[in-house]
């Protein structure tokens, strides 16, 4: 007899009540947090002032480099230790996956000359996302050991955590964009906020992407397992829908209120539903 038809059946509909809890938060979550391809991008564009000069455009090109190639360096080092356990069993897998990475290697190279020796000190646009991927290669690891040797709290309160930390992302823009006036079209907003932005928002991933995925595993009935898994990989796609038209009113938004009041939006949005999760907290675990 399958294990979950031994168990009562309002256990099983308690658990899946659970990842439901847990699909509408990652919602919440994502809605914001993909703000990045959208409303963020539009800040970093329009108004942020990304034209370096002096040592600060030193600074930058040594942090891009290393935010160019740490994480490939790491990256590398985990595939040469697979390659070695690995190469007499699956050879041609190596082989090609080492000529992608020659490949990716002269890209990264050739991307960090160009970078350091132009004229031009202008910040792109696209470099700010990049950040996200840095946060997550150089944090993964430490939020592994943090919970499984200091800190392992409970579904609910990582979620709460991550819905704040995206929160307070929100946060830090709202703060740096209070001094733009009310339907300005351009500013020159330090980039220092957008950083904090990424930092805050990719810690809240962290809190929450693994997290979640490891409860659907854990709480859903074994026949359920991959249309659940479904589920929530639609709510992303929901999430990312409802993100884009929200962030889609950026321009009617700040013309009738503020910059800052669009990003408060998405400040308050998540920090309610973690205050929500927190409440509820004992009765989800139970």
């Amino acid at each position: 007899m399958n294990r979950d038809d031994e168990q009562p059946k309002h256990i099983v509909r308690d658990r899946l009540l659970v990842i439901a809890i847990f699909m509408f938060s990652s919602i919440v979550f994502h809605l914001a947090f993909e703000q990045a391809g959208g409303s963020m991008t539009i800040f970093a564009k329009n108004y942020t002032q990304r034209v370096l000069s002096g040592e600060v455009a030193t600074i930058f090109k040594w942090a891009d480099f290393a935010l160019t190639i740490v994480p490939i360096v790491v990256i590398t080092g985990v595939l040469l230790v697979l390659a070695k356990k690995i190469i007499r069993k699956y050879p041609l897998i190596i082989l090609f996956s080492s000529i992608s990475f020659v490949i990716i290697w002269s890209l990264c190279l050739w991307k960090v000359y160009r970078e350091y020796h132009g004229m031009n000190s202008e910040v792109t646009v696209s470099w700010f996302p990049m950040l996200n991927s840095f946060f997550i290669i150089t944090l993964a690891t430490s939020f592994s050991k943090i919970w499984e040797r200091v800190w392992n709290p409970s579904g609910p309160i990582k979620f709460a955590m991550g819905l704040t930390l995206v929160g307070v992302g929100f946060a830090a823009l709202a703060i740096g964009s209070a001094e733009i006036p009310t339907g300005a079209k351009t500013a020159s907003v330090s980039m220092i906020w957008l950083v904090l932005a990424y930092f805050f928002h990719t810690v809240g991933e962290l809190c929450i992407g693994p997290v979640g995925l490891s409860y659907v595993s854990k709480l859903s009935p074994k026949k359920f397992l991959g249309l659940l898994f479904g589920f929530w990989f639609c709510a992303n796609a929901i999430a990312n829908f409802i993100g884009g038209f929200i962030g889609s009113y950026i321009d009617k938004i700040t013309e009738s209120h503020s910059m800052s009041f669009f990003f408060a939006v998405f400040t308050v949005i998540p920090m309610i539903a973690a205050v929500f999760l927190l409440l509820g907290n004992k009765k989800i675990k139970r």
